[in-house]
């Protein structure tokens, strides 16, 4: 049981962490809150889901889909909601506004084209279980587990060994000195988003297989948010952090205690979290942000 508990924790907490992974990216560079995530993240849920049903495609053609989907959704956020606000100057204040607006009209979107159903996805990977040393492991959370891991190296890889990882890096920290040196700011803050779309997309896939696809399961993606909080804003091995802790924080409780009341040990977490260090587990202190 406690195998079993502790791997099924680590599934939905590389979840976690992909999603806390995709806030903290954008927030490091803008130095904002992008709360429209959580929307990207629903309508990959469902691009994965109506690529498997309605073309008939293979897991691994939705899986691609539901990523190009997530790119394409948060460039588009960029170039239409937050970048006029940045070529103004704007008060971080005005881009998560901004960015709340986002996330209302694209789930109202999905109310008024595909209704308030739930879509529940193919048994693409069955139902199939793996036994290890007694425990009772489901493919599912393998293969969540596996594809969480590979994508976080992924991009850990291109932020530390490419030019535009070490651009990105650049203009987390200053992006007017990074500007002074050559930076394509537009250019890189397109790639930001469109890296973290890709990161929705892919943990959209895996939480419609695990829950279904539904106009509001953006909301629950604040947990990632929740995540990044406890890792430390802006800082991308702290989403990690964060997102594994949350995921075998709720999965120990739910197993051990109750479900009902997993979201109570979460919020209650990130309070401790905050009132011990208020910047998260691995953030770094910086003014003005949101």
């Amino acid at each position: 049981m406690l195998l079993q508990t502790t791997i099924t924790g680590l599934a939905i907490g590389g979840i976690y962490a992909l999603m806390a992974v995709g806030y903290s990216l954008v927030f490091s560079v803008l130095n904002f809150s992008n709360f429209a995530h959580g929307s990207v993240i629903m309508l990959g849920a469902y691009a994965g889901y109506f690529v498997l049903t309605k073309a008939g495609a293979s897991f691994p053609v939705a899986l691609a889909g539901s990523m190009l989907a997530g790119v394409i959704l948060g460039v588009t956020n960029e170039r239409l909601a937050y970048r006029p606000l940045r070529v103004r100057n704007a008060r971080p204040l005005y881009f998560m506004i901004s960015a709340m607006g986002v996330a209302i009209f694209l789930e109202n979107l999905v109310y008024a084209t595909l209704g308030a159903h739930f879509y529940s996805y193919p048994e693409v990977l069955g139902r199939s279980i793996v036994r290890l040393g007694g425990a009772s492991i489901g493919i599912l959370d393998l293969f969540a587990l596996a594809f969480s891991s590979v994508a976080i190296t992924g991009l850990h890889f291109f932020l530390h060994n490419t030019k535009s990882g070490l651009a990105i890096r650049a203009c987390s920290f200053d992006m007017t000195v990074a500007s002074l040196f050559g930076v394509r700011i537009d250019r890189i803050v397109g790639l930001v988003f469109a890296l973290a779309g890709a990161l929705a997309g892919l943990s959209g896939i895996f939480l419609g297989m695990k829950y279904m696809a539904y106009p509001t399961m953006g909301w629950i993606t604040n947990k990632a948010y929740v995540a990044a909080v406890i890792g430390g804003l802006g800082s991308l091995p702290g989403a990690v952090i964060g997102g594994i802790v949350l995921g075998l924080l709720e999965t120990f409780v739910s197993v051990y205690i109750s479900s009902i009341i997993r979201d109570v040990f979460s919020f209650s977490a990130l309070v401790l979290v905050l009132l011990a260090m208020p910047n998260g587990l691995m953030g770094r202190y910086v003014e003005e942000k949101i």
